[in-house]
């Protein structure tokens, strides 16, 4: 589950590139963060980060060679998540990265300089929808200027691929407003056309696993499309759809069988071959149940059709790859929740049905990431916690991580200003700026390791994309964000020497919380639309939930003043309880299966926005330059081989530019044709 709730890289304005990334350089020599330029660029609403890879020289060449092979594995499918995103999406990049190389007229003028950008913009959003909003993202330029460009770069665009990027078709990448069809209202390509959410329930609903006690993953790995007036899946596998890149895949991932760190990770990694190649689910579970249990080792991935936030109903993975080098330091010193997972389930205060007898198997890591590439790319999480089937954690346990120089990268990239302008007073300033951070990487932390792996759900009651629906997802991440807030403000974490004052930890991630939910990620949709994306309403639903219910007893404060509007908590320990009770609801709602409840919670609390607020918090953000979002290039493995073609050294180097990298991507991991 993807976890970014913490970042608060905020403003409205578009903002124009403001500098050249660096030529390349090997990273061995950028030997601290000081010496090290974090951000590449800045255009529209996003700015460009890199990350580096400390102790890349430490690792032996073998080591070295298997994050290599796996980060060319995750490469190879990048095209996949572009065609996941919408049908046109591969046409149309293809078009515009022909323009933008051999297109010869004059390059300073205004239409040029917007067709630049939404280029930009569209690579870092993998396709045409806003990578956050999921709007489909309008071009500055006419319909007659690209006309004037395809003609005089000699480019073919035509048809729905042209006319969709001017008109009000698939204006929705993820819809989730029942009212406009989740299907229909949404333009990712996981559906043929005309299917509906009740022909998909049905579908599924015949779908019978061989043990109902290990419910398999349907519809993870294919499309849904009628033939025949049939429905049928278009299964991802070699030889099946996306086979091209999958193949590609194979490849890559078959070559880190001689350099695989251990015998369960060369196991692991033979059952994601296995399972590329067949397209077979219970290949994907007994892959994910050797992936968990293979904890040995310095190196590790996340590769595969994984999330599901892209689905409307819930059941397909986008493809997404995460290449991880474990960071020994830090993921010592965070062992200590790894240990202690059991202690939080069993003081929870959800109900004791609940809670699960044994937690069992849960690891925790902060790692290094070494390469990313889909949906983790550019935009990336900062935590990581898998498998998602809940019968598999249940049985065999979860892996949770942290990014931890992304993380870094993030921090040397920000700033305090918007913390300052925001925040009701000074001690909150203080506070934010002493134990934000560490209050951060701790949420982050009990999200993924305890959050995640909290609770049960109840005998006989079904998945939570079978009984949840469309309100699954942001349910689940609320439910993980209440776990963390309620153990954030607990002694427990002083005596496990995870801070130095447990309740000023408590009280600067409670601020931080509030201050975001209700106001601050505002800044990140337009005035007038209600909140879709499932991180942002689990955010508002839980703060906004915990503001109604302690306002009589004056829990959080709101006050304007000077037309400054902001929110003090007056009573922390009461804000607790308050986190708790609505733990112990989610938790309810998810081990019932209650799908009224949920729909309740999350239409009441997180979808619809104060205007008024909206309206001001937009109006005071415009003083800031950053942008909202940020995401990253990655660096470049080169290799160097010998006489016998065998590689010597692996060097890490930096990508000159955005666009230099996202054009070498095209060219060098472009296996997908246009239309699949």
């Amino acid at each position: 589950m993807l976890l970014a709730a913490s970042l608060f890289v905020v403003s409205c304005e578009d903002h124009k590139k403001e500098e050249k990334a660096q030529t390349s350089t090997e990273q061995t020599e950028e030997k601290n963060s000081e010496d090290f330029d974090f951000t590449a660029e800045e255009f529209a609403d996003l700015k460009i980060l890199r990350y580096q890879i400390p102790g890349w020289e430490n690792l032996s060449l073998k080591e070295q060679k298997l994050v290599y092979y796996l980060t060319q594995a995750g490469l190879s499918g990048r095209d996949i998540i572009w065609d996941q995103n919408y049908k046109h999406n591969l046409t149309i990049r293809k078009a515009f990265e022909n323009i933008y190389t051999n297109f010869e007229g004059d390059k300073t003028t205004e239409n040029w300089k917007f067709f630049e950008e939404y280029l930009k913009r569209v690579w870092f959003s993998n396709g045409i929808h806003h990578h956050y909003s999921m709007d489909k993202m309008m071009p500055e330029f006419s319909k007659e200027y690209l006309n004037t460009l395809l003609k005089e770069t000699n480019t073919q665009l035509t048809g729905e691929a042209f006319e969709v990027l001017f008109n009000d078709k698939a204006m929705k990448k993820v819809n989730l407003n029942e009212e406009k069809g989740l299907i229909k209202g949404s333009a990712v390509n996981f559906y043929g056309e005309n299917i509906t959410a009740e022909e998909v329930d049905a579908f599924y609903a015949e779908k019978k696993s061989p043990n109902p006690q290990q419910p398999l993953s349907f519809g993870l790995n294919s499309k849904l499309v009628k033939e025949n007036g049939k429905l049928v899946e278009k299964v991802w596998k070699s030889g099946g759809m996306y086979g091209e890149a999958i193949d590609e895949i194979i490849k890559w991932l078959e070559k880190t069988q001689d350099v695989a760190e251990n015998q369960k990770q060369a196991d692991a990694l033979g059952l994601l071959i296995k399972y590329y190649q067949t397209g077979d689910l219970q290949t994907w579970d007994d892959y994910n149940v050797a992936w968990v249990e293979a904890t040995e080792g310095n190196i590790d991935y996340i590769n595969s059709f994984i999330e599901v936030y892209n689905d409307p109903k819930g059941y397909r993975g986008s493809y997404e790859t995460i290449v991880q080098i474990k960071d020994f330091d830090m993921s010592e010193k965070m062992k200590v929740l790894e240990e202690n997972v059991q202690w939080f389930e069993d003081n929870s205060p959800i109900m004791d049905e609940h809670k699960k007898d044994s937690v069992v198997g849960v690891t925790y890591k902060t790692v290094i990431v070494a390469g990313e590439a889909g949906d983790a790319s550019p935009s990336t999480p900062i935590g990581v916690n898998l498998p998602n089937a809940n019968w598999i954690r249940t049985q065999h346990g979860s892996k949770s991580v942290s990014l931890g120089n992304i993380i870094h990268a993030y921090e040397n990239a920000g700033g305090s200003d918007k913390l300052k302008e925001f925040a009701h007073d000074e001690e909150e300033i203080q506070l934010s700026e002493k134990y934000g951070a560490q209050a951060d990487k701790l949420h982050t932390a009990l999200h993924e390791v305890v959050g995640h792996a909290s609770g049960k759900i109840n005998p006989g009651i079904g998945e939570t994309k079978e009984t949840l629906k469309n309100y699954a997802s942001t349910m689940e991440e609320g439910r993980a964000d209440l776990v963390g807030l309620y153990f954030l403000m607990d002694p427990k974490l002083e005596e496990l020497g995870l801070t130095d004052d447990y309740e000023k930890l408590g009280k600067a991630a409670y601020n931080d919380y509030i201050r975001n939910g209700l106001m601050t990620q505002l800044t990140r949709i337009e005035l007038g639309k209600d909140i879709e994306e499932a991180h942002m309403r689990n955010r508002q639903w839980v703060s906004a939930w915990v503001f109604e219910k302690g306002k009589e007893a004056g829990v959080i404060t709101k006050k304007t003043v000077d037309g400054k509007t902001s929110f003090k908590i007056n009573d922390y320990e009461k804000l607790r309880e308050l986190f708790g009770e609505l733990l112990k609801e989610a938790q309810r709602i998810k081990s019932e299966g209650d799908f009224k409840a949920a729909q309740n919670l999350v239409e009441t609390y997180g979808v619809k926005v104060d205007q008024e607020v909206h309206a001001e918090v937009l109006e005071r953000n415009k003083k800031f330059k950053s942008a909202p979002y940020s995401g990253f290039i990655n660096p470049v493995l080169v290799t160097e081989t010998d006489e016998n073609g065998e590689i010597k050294t692996i060097k890490v180097t930096q990508p000159e530019s955005f666009e230099e990298q996202m054009m070498m991507y095209s060219k060098e991991y472009g296996f997908l044709p246009e239309v699949n």
